[in-house]
């Protein structure tokens, strides 16, 4: 079942902003709210984009899928690291 519950955000902005808001609204066909809500959620949608995808340059993408493809072997600073991990009490099996 959706939730069709709905929460209301005020902003107060100077009448120029509004009035661009508006008439921007207009031309697209929506609501001063509906137009606001959209470009709010693009703009939400966006940062948290780039926040949550990295990007890499090819040079970096082959680096990282080889490194992928043919780890290194395991050095010593690795090994104690791993054995650390096994005598934690935050690894204790269930």
């Amino acid at each position: 079942m959706l939730e069709t519950t709905k929460d209301r955000i005020s902003v107060r902005v100077p009448k120029p902003v509004r009035e661009t808001l508006e008439e921007a609204a207009a031309l697209s066909g929506a609501t001063l709210n509906q137009f606001v809500v959209q470009a709010a959620l693009k703009e939400a949608h966006a940062v948290l984009e780039r926040d949550r995808i990295i990007r890499l340059s090819r040079r970096d993408a082959e680096v990282f899928f080889k490194a992928l493809e043919k780890p290194p072997a395991p050095n010593t600073r690795l090994k104690k690291a791993v054995a650390a991990y096994k005598r934690s009490p935050l690894n204790a099996e269930v």
